[in-house]
């Protein structure tokens, strides 16, 4: 009864989470979101500005099905929802949570029994459903994108089972917004068959550009649908890496991958990509919107989000410092103060090499400092395993702010961390997403980080200091004097193998001789 009461004052966003602005840790906390195809717990857990997933659990109760025919609930997904609800409400006791979170989008605001299934929620579980609007529910996917992606530009697209809505974000804002009755759920209703149902998507499609406007170059897709669609591309592709955060599909490709769709039989696309029956009964209607999406705005990049409104619930009371942090570097130094071996160690290593990116841009810079960061997290793996652990921990982990080429040059580089060769890699065809001159940059940075690591485990930096000629091609060693006995067999070996990576002339000196 009492948090019951604590939720009622704090609202739906439940109580504050960052007292403190310049926080980095996150306590344990459990998001519910109840849509009108699925209804999921998220505990997040770790860095707060790149929090990690503790638990995450889904049912697809399928509230909003035959909701635009009948104005109801459907009863089956009623049954379905309270009994997950009642195993989320019990599941984050057992977790000693805070008061969850709760959210409820389309199927329950517009359904006629919506308030009523709200009452036996709360009555039987304890929970405040706290019913968004259509508006509300398009800020809060946006600013989901905005925690993991603080630079998008765009237009994001958020699609459920009864509603799609669009936002733009721009500057680390949410701009406008708008709903639209577009779900597959309640186009399966539409009359007319596949001409009147062509017709409906494009009529409401140039309703929402009119008021959106066209000229965005960037859509970001937020939704199970949009992710299953993505997983198709995926696969059509024959693409090396399944993580869908941050997968990016030109138009022209996406257009092919709803036209193969359209040609395949689903059960076989079902078995190929892992998709449940339940979402994939609605990629065909998905796959519809989306290509009129495409027609209509004219994207020149489609990008897909795993982010969206629990996120967005989190990024909602994060102070403007908190924000603006990089959620890619945050989500390193957690990773480093909780795994590695001698936390801080990461910014002396980056220190030390540094000096072999004096023109780099900030891009590559923040790359460089992430690797860094991560260089020792892999530690208790075995040997013989470390170097692939270390780039299956980079390309699959959950890092916001990271493109998929960039994922994969990030574990490339800790792979060289570990191990001088490549060659003979399971791993080589994601090294395809590289250009050659990629790899070789992935290389040298983890055969710098190789050295610096080994070279003092104390402070690399006090022990002696890089000098990198570019135009002589010569990499010079400045040891301080005391620190001549590190630089040992094994120290000049890795120095030199960083050396040969740069295709330059090794130079070890002695300061003051």
């Amino acid at each position: 009864m009492e948090a019951r009461a604590l939720s009622e004052e704090w609202g739906p966003f439940g109580r504050p989470l960052f007292d403190d602005p310049s926080a980095r840790a996150l306590e344990r906390v459990g998001v519910v979101d109840v849509g009108s195809n699925s209804v999921r717990l998220v505990v997040f857990d770790g860095a707060a500005r790149s929090p990690a997933y503790f638990y995450n659990e889904k049912v697809m109760a399928g509230l909003g099905q035959g909701l635009a025919q009948t104005g109801y609930l459907n009863p089956q997904g009623r049954v379905r929802a309270l009994s997950a609800l009642k195993r989320f409400a019990l599941l984050a006791e057992g977790m000693q949570l805070p008061p969850l979170s709760c959210v409820a989008t389309a199927a329950v605001r517009e359904a006629s029994d919506g308030e009523e299934f709200c009452a036996e929620v709360e009555r039987e579980t304890g929970l405040k459903l706290w019913v968004i609007d259509g508006m509300e529910e398009a800020r809060l996917s946006a600013q989901g994108v905005l925690l993991g992606w603080p630079e998008a530009e765009g237009l994001v697209c958020d699609i459920g089972g009864s509603s799609m809505e669009l936002a733009e974000v721009s500057g680390g804002k949410v701009g406008r917004r708008v709903t639209s009755p577009l779900g597959p759920f309640r186009l399966q209703q539409v009359a007319g068959g596949k001409k009147g149902l062509a017709n409906y998507i494009k009529e409401t499609m140039e309703r929402l550009a009119a008021e959106m406007g066209t000229g965005h170059d960037r859509v970001y897709l937020v939704g199970g649908s949009w992710r299953a669609i993505a997983r198709l591309d995926m696969a059509r592709r024959d693409y090396p890496m399944t993580v869908l955060h941050e997968y990016r599909m030109g138009p022209q490709a996406l257009l092919q991958t709803v036209h193969w769709i359209g040609e395949n039989d689903l059960g076989a696309l079902r078995a190929r990509t892992g998709t449940s029956a339940a979402r994939m009964e609605l990629v065909p209607l998905a796959s519809q919107v989306l290509r009129q999406l495409v027609l209509t705005f004219r994207p020149k990049e489609i990008d897909v989000s795993s982010y969206g409104i629990r996120e967005g619930l989190l990024y909602e009371q994060m102070p403007e410092r908190l924000r603006m942090r990089d959620p890619l570097i945050e989500a390193c130094r957690h990773a480093e103060r909780t795994m590695a071996r001698m936390p801080g160690f990461g910014k002396k290593l980056y220190n030390f090499i540094v000096p072999l990116y004096r023109n780099a841009s900030f891009e590559r810079l923040r790359i460089v400092r992430a690797a860094c960061l991560l260089h020792d997290t892999t530690w208790r793996a075995h040997p013989d395993y470390r170097a692939e652990v270390c780039f299956d921990n980079a390309t699959r982990a959950n890092l916001g702010g990271l493109s998929h080429q960039e994922r994969v040059f990030l574990g490339l580089s800790l792979l060289h961390r570990y191990k001088n060769s490549r060659a003979g890699s399971r791993l080589e065809p994601l090294f395809a997403l590289l250009s050659d001159a990629q790899i070789r940059e992935a290389e040298v940075l983890g055969k710098a980080m190789r050295f610096g690591a080994m070279f003092s485990v104390k402070s690399p930096e006090e022990a002696g200091e890089l000098v990198w000629r570019p135009k002589k091609k010569i990499l010079e060693l400045r040891l301080n004097p005391d620190a001549r006995p590190l630089f040992g067999e094994v120290a000049q070996s890795r120095f030199g193998s960083l050396c040969d990576a740069l295709g330059a002339q090794s130079k070890v000196t002695v300061v003051g001789e």
